[in-house]
């Protein structure tokens, strides 16, 4: 509880009710979406058990216990992207207690993050994305459902989340483009491919009504996206379903709704499309974050080279 100045006595407690705060105050902001947020709240979380198992008070551990704990990370074999996940939590929280006057020293700044290995995304070769496309029974409501959201993942390099988020007025038939709502309620317009339009008006006819009407009532419900009982699919409903599909069709486990965008970046990239405009189709707020999936495209870049370059 705060003392008589406002600042938060130490202890579990106090440290406890300063990542509710935490949580709260990042919920209001814009640049961090649900996902993220329940992200950061999981590691710290687990952060605090930690401390309390450890008894250990986190508002004035040192520099070398911090360490104690992503090494027991490490040792219970987490990957080090998961342990720099929990760092950058337990960074941001420290960075925002700081600021609040709840600490008065950072120490958590001075621990450097587990160097991650560079890996390139995965990607689904062409026979696989037939293979996946196809799987939908499209004879059936949920079937039209999937085959749509497997086409709109694909045609416009959607988030799992984004289209969870997606209504029906988000798909603008005539002008051949989806409105998709990214991180931070961030908006972008992408054109999307013919057969994702024709699959979404296919679902909207015939699979979306009958969904819709399983709740035993009309609804003015705007999501697309319904599930067979008829209310919005949540993110983690929807990557269920893809899931489903891809181990029907004998894809492995690591194609994920996320390798659909990894996917879709890559062909446009080798397919001709400059970086700018496919760092806009994806929301990508920095260029650097487009730029790994040039390294997928070594063939587009020597097709530039020999037709840019005097000597190519």
């Amino acid at each position: 509880m705060p003392d008589e100045d406002g600042v938060l006595s130490s202890g579990p407690t106090a440290f406890e009710e300063a990542i509710e705060d935490f949580i709260a105050h990042i919920a209001k902001l814009r640049g961090f979406s649900a996902e993220t947020v329940s992200a950061y709240e999981a590691h710290l979380s687990a952060f605090s058990r930690w401390a309390r198992r450890v008894e250990l008070d986190p508002l004035v551990m040192d520099a070398r216990e911090f360490r104690r704990y992503l090494a027991e990370m490490r040792s219970a074999g987490y990957a080090p992207r998961t342990v720099a996940a929990h760092l950058s939590a337990i960074r941001s929280l420290f960075r925002w207690m700081l600021l609040d006057g709840r600490i008065a020293n950072d120490v958590v700044s001075t621990i450097q993050s587990p160097k991650i290995p560079s890996t390139l995304p995965r990607t689904v070769t062409g026979a696989e994305m037939e293979r996946l496309l196809g799987a939908p029974d499209v004879s059936t409501a949920e079937g039209l459902r999937d085959k749509a959201m497997l086409e709109l993942l694909y045609a416009a390099g959607a988030r799992i989340s984004e289209l969870s988020r997606l209504n029906i007025a988000d798909l603008r038939f005539e002008e051949g483009v989806v409105r998709l709502f990214g991180k931070g309620s961030k908006e972008r317009i992408v054109p999307v491919y013919a057969a994702a339009l024709k699959a979404a008006a296919a679902y909207l006819a015939d699979g979306r009504p009958e969904l819709l009407s399983r709740r035993g009532y009309t609804s003015a419900e705007e999501a697309f996206f319904l599930s067979r009982r008829g209310v919005r699919m949540s993110a983690a409903s929807l990557r269920y379903r893809f899931e489903k599909l891809a181990r029907s069709c004998g894809l492995s486990s690591d194609v994920t709704p996320h390798v659909m965008r990894h996917t879709f970046a890559t062909d446009l990239l080798a397919g001709g499309a400059d970086l700018r405009s496919v760092q806009e189709l994806l929301g990508h707020a920095q260029l650097a974050t487009t730029q790994i999936y040039t390294h997928l495209t070594p063939e587009r870049l020597q097709r530039a080279l020999h037709q840019a370059h005097p000597r190519g």
